[in-house]
């Protein structure tokens, strides 16, 4: 008679702190990307950077995204979820450390690359994991903690740069009380949270989909009993039937379709990627401390202004985690887009009011720059409750269990590629003008609307093995 090794008891807070700790990952991702901001103005002078060269710099690190993103999936299926979890947070480690000795604009792009690419691995199994280990009726909640830990990744990394350019005077070109440049500090910063993610990934269990792949019954039986509970062997039996005559390694020809070569929910996936970095978000997260000082607010001020957005965005994300498994992800995606295009569109409007001074920067007068300051904190409203988390916990959901992680992976990858784009032209583009930099990204908006309007299906409550 077989022995059977019994069951740890199932615990629904399980899913909860595993979860929690992948995230993790969407934390360094936003710090990573956003650590940026306090340091712009500083590269500029001490490399003495044109806005072509410092808008390619500041987006640098988006370019290794977009590389991370595309590699994480077949990686993940070959050695594991949590695997790669690892490898992003020594590339985050590398990375910060690195950046904070460059001495040229050149080998801070390479460093800043090398962060990129564990970002965008992070970017791809942190959703993809979560979604496999969560229940489904708590899956929206759980998937939204991803973008929870990016906004809270966001804020820390402009409240470190903030504190950091205070110690230096308010002049993060300056050196800190314990020597060297504020802006190499800001960069140096981001080793401490890579390596709590590390020590967190050691702890965490394997994806059951990921190890039931590999024909490790047993384990996957444990991880789905701790996380998840129920009937085990019949989960076992579903995710095997969804499996069948799929391979270890998923192959890109596996996304293949008869719309423009791909199937039609991957491009479902793609355009919501490249939708949610249209609108400019990252806009307001990479230069917003270098534009409100563009409209008259102190460098100082302008990074506080920046920090004060940041906690907007943490909280509006706990009101998308509150009803995204009440509402459902495709009407949060239709009102977020709405309020978008108002707010974008004010911003807008404001700017078109600005004047000229004696160098040419835009100034806003005092009704028009408080409307504007408004807008830009509303429009974080609309985002963060939205299109933040929701098209993390549908690409984490919507794709099947043979092409899951692929298929994230190079949606994943055209995000970071629309985010690069939008980034790098942003300099340009406040050149010719905000005001049409922001019409541009509210016409955006209004095009998101109609896309999930019409081709966006609601996943709530359904299971991973009915996709």
């Amino acid at each position: 008679m077989t022995r059977v090794e019994p069951l740890e008891p199932h615990h629904p807070g399980t899913a909860i702190l595993v979860a929690a700790a992948a995230a993790v990952g969407g934390f360094l991702f936003g710090y990573d990307t956003s650590v940026i901001n306090g340091t712009v103005d500083a590269l500029e002078e001490t490399f003495n950077l044109n806005s072509v060269v410092l808008g390619f710099v500041v987006s640098s690190a988006l370019l290794g995204c977009a590389v991370g993103a595309w590699f994480a999936g077949p990686l993940a299926d070959r050695l594991g979820r949590v695997r790669v979890m690892l490898i992003a947070a020594g590339l985050f480690i590398v990375s910060a450390i690195g950046s904070g000795l460059a001495f040229a604009a050149w080998d801070l792009t390479i460093w800043r690359i090398i962060g990129g690419l564990g970002v965008g691995a992070a970017s791809v199994i942190a959703p993809a994991y979560i979604a496999e280990i969560s229940p489904a009726a708590m899956r929206g909640r759980l998937g939204s903690l991803q973008q929870l830990a990016i906004v809270s990744g966001i804020f820390v990394a402009l409240l470190v740069d903030y504190l950091l350019a205070e110690s230096a005077g308010g002049d993060a070109a300056a050196d800190v009380p314990w020597g060297g440049p504020a802006w190499r500090w800001m960069f140096v910063s981001a080793a401490l949270p890579a390596i709590i993610y590390g020590v967190l990934a050691l702890q965490i269990p394997e994806s059951p989909r990921y190890l039931v792949r590999r024909g490790r019954i047993p384990e996957a039986r444990k991880v789905l009993q701790r996380v998840i509970g129920g009937d085990v062997d019949l989960k076992i039996r579903e995710i095997q039937e969804t499996l069948v005559g799929s391979q270890d390694k998923v192959q890109l020809k596996e996304l293949r379709g008869p719309r423009f070569g791909l199937q039609a929910i991957v491009w479902v996936g793609i355009l919501l990627s490249v939708f949610q970095q249209f609108v400019g978000i990252n806009v307001i997260f990479y230069y917003s401390s270098s534009l409100w000082a563009s409209v008259g607010f102190s460098e100082s001020s302008s990074l506080l202004i920046t920090v004060i957005t940041s906690i907007t965005n943490i909280v509006t994300t706990l009101i998308a985690i509150a009803l995204v498994d009440k509402v459902g992800r495709k009407p949060l995606l239709l009102v977020g887009a709405a309020g978008m295009v108002i707010t974008l569109g004010t911003m807008a409007w404001a700017f078109s009011t600005a004047t000229l001074n004696a160098d040419g920067d835009a100034i806003l007068g005092d009704t028009q720059g408080k409307i504007a300051l408004v807008a830009a904190n509303l429009y974080v409203v609309a985002f963060g409750m939205s299109w933040g988390p929701i098209v993390w916990v549908l690409l984490g959901e919507m794709f099947n269990n043979r092409i899951r992680v692929t298929a994230l992976a190079v949606a994943a990858a055209a995000q970071w590629l629309a985010n690069w784009l939008i980034s790098t032209t942003f300099p340009a583009l406040a050149d010719i003008g905000l005001t049409f930099a922001y019409g541009l990204y509210a016409t955006f908006a209004a095009l998101a609307f109609f896309f999930v309007l019409k081709a966006v299906r609601e996943t709530k409550g359904r299971e991973l093995e009915s996709m």
